[in-house]
């Protein structure tokens, strides 16, 4: 799971294997395969930085 930050600045864990989209237009738009919708603060580069390093292991600072 990634942590990630809504539009109100509350965090919330996500769980990338349920993510079917990100976009950015211009606020960032993660789209999950359940049809849920989430606005949050970080970029999409962020996002799949944060996915990768989960995925390898690798905590972030």
């Amino acid at each position: 799971m990634i942590e990630v930050t809504k539009m109100d600045s509350r965090k919330m864990l996500l769980n990338e294997a349920v993510i079917e989209t990100i976009e950015e237009t211009p606020d960032t738009v993660i789209k999950l395969t359940t049809g849920n919708k989430y606005i949050v603060k970080e970029t999409k580069q962020e996002i799949l930085n944060k996915i990768m390093s989960y995925k390898a292991g690798i905590p972030l600072k």
